[in-house]
């Protein structure tokens, strides 16, 4: 088990009347890429601030490698942050603009530059060191406010949303640079975004939160295949939301009946109930059968062109419409809307909700 880096116990945090976050128990290891994700307003960039010291908890404690620091100032605190602007001096260049931090913190200007050329070199930049802000690209300026976050060695380096104003192919460009970058550095990474699939695709694990509430963390496979509860499901990529009827949970199993009387047999979130419930299956784990030979059926109501996908939205008969995901290829067989069809998926697939 790897050290505790960032150990967050029971935060919270208010803003007069308004509870920003509440009760939040967190811990990010050492060395590790950890994202805070969830929509705009969820209280994620709060808690970095609350991390970074720009903002003071209400109630609870917050512990770097074991010690206190919810009363250190932030230039007492070993973290960096990289904004989402960038925040970067205009009329400095490039070297300016990373040796102003090394030069506050005492070195010499001599070492300062030193560890400009290191870390210009690792974020690619180093033809760029004289250069200003101006002249560089979004994706330029993103590594430069990067390496001047790196360059005084932070225990924890803090991301708020720093891709954002990227477009989508330099976007998944730098998101593997990022975690490389991580990698190679052993820096502990938090890292903020609202962007499902920047989460899946560079994390070690991701804290879920909602309205000031964690509401689940763990790897990627876990958080999309074994969501908690009905937000997760929903707000972690795309998912079918099956209205069931549900006779019994018992052993982390529920029994269900499915739109059209089929038995069902799943899965199921801690803390689910019988009674009325919600299945989550995924588009892509669910296939096509015979109308009237298969767990549910329906009627084709249209196609969405995805370039390698081809959604297909099917509705039941009590109007609740699914979808299904197949990968375009010469070998699918796609039903025309309009066609009757039947649904299956294994119950691996499948998972009973908590509301």
């Amino acid at each position: 088990m790897r050290d505790i880096a960032v150990d967050i116990l029971d935060l919270t945090k208010k803003y007069g009347t308004f509870t920003a976050l509440r009760n939040v128990s967190l811990d990010i290891r050492d060395n590790e890429f950890f994202t805070l994700l969830g929509p705009s307003g969820c209280g994620k960039t709060t808690l970095l601030r609350c991390i970074a010291g720009f903002e003071d908890v209400t109630t609870g404690a917050i512990r770097l490698y074991g010690e206190d620091i919810a009363d250190l100032p932030p230039n007492k605190r070993p973290v960096n942050t990289v904004f989402q602007n960038y925040a970067l001096f205009p009329h400095m260049n490039v070297t300016q603009n990373i040796m102003f931090g090394l030069l506050r913190l005492g070195q010499s200007d001599a070492q300062a530059r030193a560890r400009v050329g290191e870390v210009l070199e690792m974020v690619q930049l180093t033809e760029f060191a004289t250069r200003l802000p101006a002249q560089l690209s979004g994706g330029q300026q993103q590594r430069v406010a990067l390496a001047r976050a790196l360059a005084p060695n932070p225990k924890v380096l803090l991301l708020d949303e720093p891709l954002s104003a990227l477009d989508l192919k330099l976007r998944q460009a730098v998101r593997l640079e990022l975690q490389q970058l991580q990698r190679e550095t052993g820096i502990t990474f938090v890292f903020v975004t609202h962007d499902q699939e920047e989460a899946l695709t560079m994390s070690d694990r991701i804290a879920v939160i909602a309205e000031g509430h964690v509401q689940q963390v763990g790897n990627a496979r876990d958080i999309y295949q074994a969501p908690v509860n009905r937000f997760v499901a929903d707000f972690i990529g795309e998912t079918n939301l099956i209205d069931v009827e549900v006779r019994d949970v018992s052993g982390g199993m529920a029994t269900c009946d499915l739109p059209g009387g089929a038995a069902f047999t799943c899965p199921a979130a801690a803390g689910a109930k019988a009674g009325k419930g919600h299945l989550s299956v995924r588009p892509e784990r669910m296939t096509f059968a015979k109308a009237g030979a298969a767990l549910l059926s329906g009627t084709v109501a249209r196609h969405v062109f995805l370039g390698t996908d081809m959604q297909v939205d099917v509705r039941l008969s009590d109007d609740e419409l699914l979808t299904v995901r197949v990968q375009n290829s010469e070998d699918s067989h796609i039903p025309e809307p309009g066609a009757a069809i039947g649904l299956n998926f294994e119950a691996g697939a499948a998972r009973l909700l908590v509301d």
